[in-house]
């Protein structure tokens, strides 16, 4: 006698198509793909936990180091022996907490401006903060901070920090939960969480998404966030794209849209540190799902859209830092999807804090220890 089986409510039947389409994506970007032959060179060691790279006109960088230190290398390669000064006074550096990003204003080369985010405050009561000041060789000068985040919180992780400028001038941050605030991701009358956007001189551009909603921050931009530490916009395809660290699990690649809710903590596919399930949703109505997710985690952290000569392969490809996945990512997309996904640099066993394309066509590193480097990726020769 046949079993019968009954059929799956309309709801089921979707939800069994999503994991079907998610199953073979996982497969095809799971592919092995060969690689065009690279090696690696060690430009810059001595850093100290290195967290952001920016390319000056003349060839040089400068770095920031967490600890609360901002370097100067050389078009060569070379260390300026002392930090620059001129840092912000109320930098609060311990554990996760510190000096983040660096970003050159677009009007770098006439202005010397640029931007930086870091953890303000104290160990009891801190937040993300983002100055403007103009860099003059040894010093910065005309520091002010132009946006802080709201509320203060307590402990020294999850901050985000990374920074976008525009093509409008207007200047993108991404903010952490706190790690023991996520309920505040979705929190409409706080900063923790999400991703904003302000003004050059920190006002709330007339356009921003909730501008006209009194139950919203004006500054925000997106919502819904947990640790995003890599953002780009992407000028070939005028769109903007952010990775987040997942907690156990759960990293993923968002391409961001004004106004749109990313679900943390709402949705996810990862689970708490203790094994205990966060929530059983990994898709609901009115929140927007990842392109990609990473489980294990792969704790990404610096993002890069490949545009340079050395490696015609990868022009367009997203490449993607990983810390606690000890490797960098390549990952291509097609229509915003991703039909491409590989693991590099495994072999090295480094812990990669940020990745970005350089102006000689390079693919550059930072490694996140103690005695960091800046590394440079080249074509075997």
């Amino acid at each position: 006698m046949s079993a019968f089986v009954e059929p799956l409510p309309d709801a089921c039947r979707s939800s069994v198509r999503r994991r079907v389409a998610a199953f073979a994506l996982l497969a095809m970007v799971s592919t092995v793909v060969a690689e065009p032959p690279h090696e690696v060179e060690v430009v810059t060691p001595g850093l100290e936990h290195p967290w952001s790279l920016a390319f000056l006109p003349d060839g040089g960088m400068l770095v920031t180091e967490r600890p609360g230190r901002l370097r100067h290398i050389s078009p060569t390669g070379e260390l300026s022996p002392e930090p620059i000064g001129g840092l912000p006074d109320d930098l609060h550096a311990k554990a996760q907490a510190g000096l983040k990003d660096v970003v050159l204003a677009t009007d770098f080369e006439q202005s010397g401006t640029l931007f930086l985010s870091y953890a303000c405050g104290t160990e009891a009561a801190n937040t993300t903060c983002l100055a403007r000041a103009e860099w003059h060789g040894n010093d910065l000068q005309d520091l002010e901070v132009i946006f802080r985040a709201e509320p203060l919180r307590e402990g020294s992780v999850h901050y985000g920090g990374r920074i976008a400028q525009l093509p409008d001038d207007t200047v993108l941050l991404t903010l952490g939960d706190g790690f023991s605030y996520r309920e505040e991701a979705q929190n409409r009358n706080s900063h923790i969480g999400k991703i904003v956007r302000v003004n050059p001189d920190g006002t709330v551009p007339a356009d921003n998404p909730f501008v006209n909603d009194p139950d919203t921050l004006d500054e925000i931009y997106t919502l819904g966030h947990r640790n995003p530490q890599g953002l780009i916009y992407d000028a070939e395809n005028d769109r903007i794209i952010a990775h987040e660290h997942g907690p156990r699990g759960g990293d993923e690649l968002n391409i961001i849209r004004a106004g749109q809710n990313y679900g943390w903590p709402l949705i996810t596919t990862g689970v708490d540190y203790t094994g205990a399930r966060i929530t059983p949703f990994t898709d609901l109505p009115g929140l927007t799902r990842p392109i990609l997710t990473w489980t294990p985690a792969l704790a990404p952290s610096g993002l890069t859209r490949y545009d340079g000569i050395q490696f015609p392969e990868w022009q367009g490809d997203l490449f993607v830092g990983g810390l606690a996945g000890q490797s960098v990512r390549r990952v291509r997309l097609n229509n915003g999807e991703v039909v491409e996904q590989s693991t590099l640099l495994a072999e090295r066993g480094e812990r990669y804090r940020d990745v970005r394309t350089g102006p000689d066509g390079a693919l550059y590193l930072l490694t996140d220890a103690s005695d960091g480097a800046v590394l440079r990726v080249l074509p075997a020769h």
